[in-house]
Formats: C-alpha cells, sequence, structure tokens
C-alpha cells in the first residue's frame, strides 16, 4: 500500500523512503507500516510543516528471546524537515491495550509512505476488540489538557488546532458510544460530530489561514471555539479522568497472540 498526496515534495518523500530502507538494513528489522503523523495526517498542514513519518517494526524472533533486550524505538537525525522515528510492534501493543490512542491513529493515516494491507487490517481489528473508550477518552483528555495549559497565552494556530483536535475527538466519543476507534484527521471527526453549521465554518476558515500561515504563525481565534475546547475538556475530565490504567487481561491475552502470528508473518 502506498498512498502519497501530489501536495507533498518528491524529493522529500524519496528521502523519507530512503530513511525507512535505512533503518530496516542497519537495524534489520522489518517495516510493515510506515506512514504521515502530525498536521499533514491530521488535514492542517503549514506550508513550513515538517515532515512527520512514523513506523511500526518488527525484530527477529531470536532478538525477542534475549534478555538483554535493545531499545523499542528507532529515531533518525531529527531537523526542520524531518522527523522520522518508530515504534517496535511490542511497544505499539504496550500502549494500544492501556488506552494510547497514537497506535490506531497511525493505523488511520491518510499518507502511507509503504504498508501491507494484512498487517493494518489485523491491528485494526485487534484494535477495535481491545478498545477501550475510558482510556481512550483518557488519553485525548490529557493530549487536550496539555496544549492548552502549555500554551494558554500561545496564541499560534498550531496550537490552537493541537488542542482542538483532541476536544472534537473527545465529543465524538461521547456522541458515537457504540462505535469503536474515532477517526484521525479533523474535518472527518467534524463531519460525524453534532454542531454548529456556524462552528464547521469556523473550524475550515482557520483551516484554509493555517494553510498559508508559518507553523507559528499567530492570529485571532474565535472564541468560540476556545469555549468548545475547554466545555469539552470539562465533560472528559468528569467522565474519563478517574480510569485506570489497567488494560483487561483478555486483552492483553489477544494482544499477545497478534504478536506471535505477526512475527511469522510480517517479520
Amino acid at each position: 500500500m502506498r498512498t502519497i498526496p501530489s501536495t507533498m515534495d518528491i524529493q522529500i518523500v524519496a528521502e523519507i523512503d530512503a530513511r525507512l530502507a535505512g533503518v530496516s538494513i542497519e537495524n534489520s528489522v522489518s517495516i510493515p507500516w510506515a506512514i504521515e503523523s502530525g498536521s499533514r495526517a491530521w488535514g492542517f498542514p503549514s506550508p513550513d510543516s515538517d515532515y512527520d513519518c512514523r513506523f511500526i517494526y518488527l525484530r527477529t524472533r531470536d532478538s525477542y528471546l534475549s534478555p538483554w533486550a535493545g531499545r523499542d524505538v528507532i529515531e533518525t537525525p531529527l531537523d526542520s524537515i524531518f522527523d522520522v522515528n518508530g515504534w517496535d510492534l511490542a511497544k505499539a501493543l504496550r500502549l494500544m491495550v492501556k488506552g494510547n490512542a497514537t497506535v490506531t491513529e497511525w493505523l488511520r493515516s491518510p499518507i502511507i509512505y509503504f504498508g501491507v494491507e494484512a498487517f493494518r487490517d489485523g491491528m485494526l481489528e485487534l484494535a477495535a476488540t481491545v478498545h477501550d473508550r475510558s482510556l481512550a477518552g483518557r488519553h485525548y483528555l490529557h493530549v487536550g489538557q496539555q496544549q492548552l495549559d502549555k500554551h494558554r497565552d500561545d496564541v499560534s494556530f498550531k496550537r490552537i488546532f493541537y488542542a482542538l483536535r483532541p476536544a472534537v475527538t473527545l465529543r465524538w466519543l461521547r456522541e458515537n458510544p457504540d462505535s469503536g476507534v474515532p477517526p484521525m484527521d479533523l474535518q472527518t471527526l467534524v463531519d460525524e460530530v453534532d454542531v454548529a453549521n456556524a462552528f464547521t465554518e469556523q473550524v475550515a476558515e482557520l483551516v484554509a489561514l493555517k494553510a498559508l500561515t508559518r507553523e507559528m504563525g499567530a492570529g485571532a481565534v474565535p472564541t468560540s471555539l476556545l469555549s468548545f475546547i475547554t466545555k469539552e475538556l470539562e465533560l472528559a475530565t468528569e467522565r474519563y479522568e478517574a480510569a485506570e490504567l489497567v488494560p483487561r487481561a483478555e486483552s492483553i491475552k489477544k494482544c499477545d497472540a497478534f504478536f506471535l502470528r505477526a512475527l511469522d508473518e510480517f517479520g
């Protein structure tokens, strides 16, 4: 699988491809899933947004048997353009079962550098079965709070969007109690929640403005959007703050089984 928008710089994409190939060879790992995360995949990039490539990898079976396990993260040199790093599948599964929604977002990214469809589908099926809405809600609550609190006096468009997306996701979780994993991109989230037309229009206008503004550009943000963020975080605090980060035993068992199958099929 490969889905690269025509708006992306082909030379930068080629460099990311080269980095992924180098990671695989230099670390003796297989990479069944590599995508773009961050503002480009979330649907609100700026002209100078960097490239946030994320990947999931598998080491050799024997390496998992060693009592001196290596790091479960692989990073490449970070600069103003490239942010390319990935997680061992074991780490990804441990975090997913604890409610960390980062992995499920990677699986639903609309921008794919390389992907094995069977791996993606298997991971999504697993995520749907082990998904704990309380833990997922707690994850998005904390992400939104951190962005809002850390940059309360920072009116850059980037910071507003980084708080807005978790807030809309929390609304989505509240309005879709029987659904599984929430969408990744902001526009789909907005389309799938019950908000006023004025809210939808304000978000669209802000996205369009950010597309013409430098990443840390500042500007007037509608007070209604800030009020929406604050309200959703307040409601989510009541619902999710007390959720314990203790995965269910059955979920751990399912992740174990998937990991062993993945080693055979994709390792």
